[in-house]
């Protein structure tokens, strides 16, 4: 018969070339796998369909499990009416890194938010308070005479704090410097190490902390003069809780209250110094432009003086409109001429040496009488050992005799004034060779000189010599 079944097998056969599968009937098809046989060609034609016999003899197969496949259910002939388009769905799903970084994106826009707002409300509350409280008020108009009072008798502003507010009273300096209000920054540690010896007797000491019993500024204070005015910016709003003010005299004692509505604690949760420095930097800046606008006439002038570069410099002279405070020599920084030998008489030897060491050639005689560069530069080789009041008089200009000019006239403004001056004979007078430009500031002082022939050339003036 070719091909023996040990165990006989009800099935149909699909024959496919040389390969067959063989299939069990329905009826048997629970627990039972799909057999394949490989049969050879020469064997299919000997299999014969069993008999009811062979059923009888076939094996019990018990069911392991449900059938492979269950009953689909029939599918609708026709889809649904859908009134929209449904979206279409992103090939891959987002990131989970992406979406983290938008959360925390959003959550570090919400915070810069609330603190720029936190900070707002603080500046908000200090322009209240200094509107409303005459301790604030007082306080700040005492600030600003000691500070005036300061630089009359020579003296300094000397600004000290730590931590944070240190790095507030780094700029409070530079800001006054750049005023032409002279200031320092005293570490107090490193005051109690011999920087203390830069405290002079004419200077203004200005404190900065919040807290108002910061130990470091607590262990300078006793080394400081009682004399000295002491100024303070603090959250204190009173004079008599602030404890940098035991023991100093009450009158030299200046309170600047720089209080905070809510505290960083609360506002951020965690007592980092902000809305207290931004409050302290605003309010030091108030101090030092309300000073230099009580020292200086012309504000933007001894500004731009003092700050030729960077874009500020840039602007100021952009255009070439310099004016003539930006050439003129200030009264206060010319030297005056004194003896250098046991003579009693200042000989012109004395003026030719105080010129040399002056860094602009200007020298004074007295606070009315002053030498141009030129005057000097005139003097002759047998004038050196003459007494000054043996010279020629013309060396020596008094005040009364400066021609007057506005400090914010541009170069160009001035030198016209003078040219159309001179077309007359009366201008030509006083308008010649030699002649003492005054600088008025806009409180009406002479602050500098200048002499003419800057703005004019000497030949211009020779028919006036």
């Amino acid at each position: 018969m070719g091909t023996t079944y040990t165990t006989p097998v009800v099935i149909d056969l699909d024959v496919h070339g040389a390969a067959a599968r063989l299939r069990v009937p329905e009826a048997y098809r629970c627990g039972l796998e799909l057999y394949t046989f490989q049969l050879a060609v020469k064997d299919l034609c000997t299999l014969k369909y069993p008999t009811m016999e062979d059923h009888r003899m076939m094996p019990k197969f018990v069911p392991k499990y449900q059938p492979l496949t269950p009953v689909s259910p029939s599918l609708p002939t026709t889809l649904p009416h859908v009134s929209e388009p449904i979206p279409s769905l992103p090939m891959t799903p987002p990131d989970a890194d992406e979406i983290l970084d938008a959360a925390s994106n959003e959550a570090a826009l919400r915070t810069a938010l609330h603190v720029i707002a936190t900070e707002r409300d603080g500046l908000t509350y200090l322009g209240e308070l200094y509107q409303t409280n005459s301790v604030a008020q007082e306080g700040f108009m005492n600030a600003v005479n000691a500070i005036s009072k300061t630089m009359s008798h020579g003296g300094k502003l000397i600004v000290s704090g730590v931590g944070k507010s240190g790095k507030i009273g780094d700029k409070v300096v530079a800001t006054m410097n750049s005023f032409g209000i002279r200031s320092t920054f005293l570490h107090p540690t490193d005051a109690l190490h011999g920087d203390l010896g830069m405290v002079g007797i004419h200077d203004t000491v200005l404190l900065l902390t919040n807290s108002g019993r910061t130990p470091e500024l607590l262990t300078l204070l006793p080394h400081l003069r009682s004399s000295l005015p002491l100024i303070v910016i603090t959250s204190h709003i009173h004079p008599s809780t602030c404890p940098l003010f035991y023991g100093r005299i009450a009158s030299k004692c200046v309170l600047l209250p720089a209080p905070i509505p809510t505290s960083e604690t609360t506002s951020f949760g965690l007592p980092a110094p902000t809305t207290s420095t931004t409050v302290a930097l605003a309010l030091s800046d108030a101090l030092a432009i309300a000073s230099v606008r009580r020292l200086q006439s012309s504000p933007l002038d001894i500004f731009h003086a003092y700050h030729p570069g960077g874009a500020i410099g840039a602007s100021a002279s952009k255009g070439g409109l310099r004016r003539m405070s930006d050439i003129s020599t200030l009264v206060d920084d010319v030297p005056l001429v004194r003896a250098q030998s046991s003579s009693v008489c200042v000989t012109a030897l004395d003026i030719i040496l105080t010129a040399a060491r002056s860094s602009s050639g200007w020298v004074r005689l007295s606070s009315c009488d002053i030498i141009a560069p030129r005057r000097i530069q005139a003097l002759g080789h047998g004038d050196v050992h003459l007494a000054m009041h043996l010279l020629d008089n013309d060396n020596i200009v008094e005040r009364n005799d400066w021609i007057s000019v506005p400090a914010n006239s541009t170069i160009e403004e001035a030198r016209q004034w003078i040219l159309d001056m001179r077309k007359g004979e009366r201008g030509r007078a006083f308008l010649k060779g030699g002649t003492i430009l005054g600088i008025v500031d806009q409180g009406g002082r002479v602050s500098g000189v200048v002499e003419i022939e800057d703005l004019i050339d000497g030949v211009e003036l020779l028919d006036t010599c």
